[in-house]
């Protein structure tokens, strides 16, 4: 008997045939319902928006630049509410399946993309990145996900949810597919790179769980073995909490910009969490405001310090593995704080980054990342393509 994934919304399953001759033509893609498809609601994870939306007319980039290299599109997918979720529970479409640890939530806001890809329902799929949406489901279901330099992809028929950090991301079960879906998405071919430099970054390996850390060695023992130098180095100087805490403060402001008109005018229902998460966005004072705004100038230049071409930093994607499901609020809100604190170097520079997966605590999956510099997107997808040409 089929296992029930939970991944697509209500009358979200449906096909729309790829291009005949296009280079991902044996391929079938999800995606997220931010991506608008043509003649189907862009649901948005709240029934509140679904209703108060237009019907589009025309796809996503995203989903008609997958359409026209040949992928089939097999449906679309939930996500957390308004994309305002890190762990992939939705009160209303509920909390699709983490095949690979299924006691444990998927991620989010990407919940629905993740399982179904990870569970086999499709090869690849896309969603969101704006705090981590990509890269933490990537880690807690064991798949390949990216995301891309921001600003690099069209982001047309897509739900905004923070612009100044909203990233479209794809994920893939091998490195294979994903270098072939990034390649049509990236709009270049994949090339050889040559890694001058691998930067392990120890405060981020420090801010993870010891178990994790150690589970992740030798997946960096293995990269190490691509570089010409080997180095330690501290990623964040200021503190990796206060990374995250100007990006939150960023990314909840603009969120709450983002909505505060369509909350005004319909009221929607919302789960405790996202509610909290855009009253709070509606508080944080100007000040606050323009010391983020420094921070993330800071931090954009201390990455463009140590990621000159042919470098690569190496770090936890997430500082544990997938939660448990269900927790109370309580306990999901410490947990919350601290995978966006590791994630907040995304919003704030913009740097590509790719989550490699292939190590496990206690069954459960977790995966390393690989940062770059600025539109180095292609050297990344190079390097994990070349981890398991060599592994096979």
């Amino acid at each position: 008997m089929a296992i029930d994934t939970n991944a697509f919304v209500r009358d979200g399953k449906f096909h729309i045939e790829g291009a005949d001759d296009g280079p991902l033509s044996d391929l079938t893609f999800v995606a997220k319902d931010l991506f608008d498809v043509a003649g189907h609601p862009t649901g948005g994870g709240n029934p509140d928006w679904a209703r108060d939306q237009q019907v589009p007319q025309k796809h996503a980039w995203a989903v008609q630049t997958l359409l026209d290299a040949g992928a089939s599109f097999l449906g679309k997918t939930i996500t957390d509410e308004i994309s305002l979720g890190i762990l992939g529970e939705n009160v209303f479409d509920g909390t699709p399946l983490n095949s690979a640890a299924p006691d444990r939530v998927p991620g989010g806001s990407s919940s629905g993309t993740v399982a179904a890809v990870a569970a086999g329902l499709a090869d690849t799929g896309i969603g969101t990145d704006t705090g981590g949406s990509v890269r933490v489901p990537s880690s807690f279901c064991g798949l390949y996900g990216i995301r891309p330099t921001h600003g690099r992809l069209d982001m047309s028929g897509l739900m905004p949810q923070a612009p100044s950090s909203d990233t479209t991301g794809w994920f893939a079960r091998d490195a294979s597919t994903f270098a072939r879906v990034s390649a049509v998405m990236l709009g270049q071919q994949i090339p050889s790179f040559q890694l001058k430099r691998l930067i392990i970054a120890v405060d981020a390996f420090g801010f993870a769980e010891r178990e994790t850390a150690d589970a992740l060695r030798p997946l960096v023992e293995k990269l190490s073995g691509f570089a010409d130098e080997v180095i330690e180095e501290v990623m964040a100087p200021q503190g990796i909490s206060v990374w995250g805490q100007a990006q939150r403060s960023l990314q909840m402001a603009e969120a709450w910009s983002t909505f505060k008109d369509w909350i005004d005018r319909t009221n929607p229902a919302f789960a405790f969490n996202v509610a909290r998460g855009l009253l709070m966005g509606s508080m944080i004072p100007e000040v606050e405001l323009q010391r983020a705004a420094l921070m993330k100038q800071e931090v954009q230049g201390r990455l463009d310090y140590l990621l000159p071409s042919g470098s690569v930093l190496v770090m936890p994607t997430a500082p544990f593995p997938a939660p448990l499901k269900g927790l109370p609020i309580s306990e999901q809100i410490p947990v919350r704080e601290r995978i966006l604190a590791l994630c907040g170097h995304g919003g704030l520079a913009g740097f590509p980054q790719v989550n490699i997966p292939g190590a496990t605590v206690d069954g459960a999956p977790v995966g390393l990342s690989i940062l770059a510099g600025r539109n180095e997107d292609a050297s990344l997808i190079a390097l994990t393509k070349a981890m398991e040409e060599e592994q096979s």
